[in-house]
């Protein structure tokens, strides 16, 4: 009996450590601060589930600024990638750099076994995004893409119209518009304005920007089905500010027996994230991250509902990272921050720029 209770208390004792180690906070490193989303995760409220402990910027002054005004320490700051891997030993690594960096971020950590969150879109062309799909599925690593509307109440509960509840019918038409008054106008940092307006950093203008929203919302509702087709149109409204890329796009995309037209711009005259999708029954418009607008067949007149805020881990990026890492939950297959999804994108936006250059259309395979 008594040999029985001591074997109790040891599983018990096991039992705790492996859920304290469970839940100690993951190794967090950056890669590159440049980019102004980092402001989420340098700002964001002390949660439990991450620690950064290193931080990959060149730029000391732009990294000595941030470290004023959110209290990290110089010591953590480093010149590359292999100097804050080596010194910090991180578990997981988000990017901030320019998109063109993304590719360089997985290629240092995918053999080590670190997983990676870029910030949207995943890769600069489908040829970068290939490679980092390659070494992903080879070192077995999560490799994520943030977008802000991910984590938008209004898009989810479209989704659920769309696709579970079927409340709508059959796709038919969806429109999604992305954008602001300009990066210049709305005043973001200089180190985030020299990459986005650079064609190689960046690999556009707002078509890249912000064409990556629509493309990631629509392969989502769509299950991960490609378009037949994509046709493009770009323009330099501000050569004058913009002289390297275009500052407004509108992308088509041909289905069976759908299209999704995604509305890019540098040029609103406020900024707006929002999505009308149209069935062949009824529709769902998300105004923005809350509101919702909802009308049915036999519906007289719109519905609209505020929906509150999704429900942790799915209202974060970094708390969705985590609980993945750790293995609490799966992601979908298409799912807008999975890789099977974005590589879509990839392609989506690389078929875009040709039909802009081209002025025809481009088949996808």
């Amino acid at each position: 009996m008594k040999r029985q209770f001591s074997l109790l208390i040891l599983l018990i004792l096991l039992s705790n450590t492996l859920m304290a180690q469970a839940k100690k906070p993951l190794r967090m490193g950056i890669a590159g601060i440049t980019h102004s989303h980092v402001h989420g995760l340098l700002g964001r409220p002390e949660r439990g589930d991450v620690q950064i402990v290193g931080i990959v910027e060149p730029n000391k002054e732009l990294a000595k600024r941030y470290s004023d005004r959110y209290g990290y320490s110089m010591n953590i700051v480093f010149n590359s990638m292999a100097e804050m891997i080596s010194a910090t030993k991180p578990e997981i690594v988000a990017a901030f750099g320019s998109i063109y960096q993304h590719l360089e971020v997985v290629q240092a950590c995918a053999p080590l076994g670190i997983h990676v969150m870029v910030e949207k879109p995943l890769a600069v062309s489908v040829e970068h995004a290939q490679k980092m799909k390659i070494l992903a599925d080879k070192h077995k690593i999560i490799l994520l893409t943030n977008y802000e509307t991910t984590w938008y109440a209004s898009n989810h509960k479209a989704y659920e119209i769309v696709n579970k509840n079927k409340d709508i019918g059959d796709l038919r038409k969806v429109v999604i518009h992305d954008g602001h008054q300009g990066p210049q106008e709305i005043g973001v940092n200089k180190e985030f304005l020299d990459w986005l307006t650079d064609p190689i950093q960046n690999g556009g203008g707002a078509i890249i920007d912000f064409g990556c929203y629509g493309a990631n919302l629509i392969t989502w509702l769509t299950g991960g089905e490609k378009p037949e087709s994509v046709l493009a149109i770009t323009q330099q409204i501000k050569p004058a500010i913009y002289p390297k890329v275009e500052d407004e796009a509108t992308i088509l995309l041909k289905y069976p027996k759908m299209q999704g037209i995604i509305q890019a711009s540098w040029n609103w005259p406020f900024g707006r994230k929002d999505m009308e999708v149209y069935g062949k029954t009824g529709y769902v418009i998300a105004d923005n991250r809350s509101d919702i607008r909802i009308r049915l067949e036999n519906d007289k007149t719109e519905r609209k509902d505020i929906l509150k805020d999704l429900k942790a881990p799915y209202n974060d990026p970094f708390s969705l990272f985590a609980a993945l890492v750790r293995k609490e939950i799966t992601l979908p297959k298409y799912d807008l921050s999975s890789l099977e999804n974005n590589t879509i994108v990839v392609e989506i936006l690389e078929a875009a720029k040709k039909s802009a250059k081209t002025g025809k259309a481009v088949k996808l395979n």
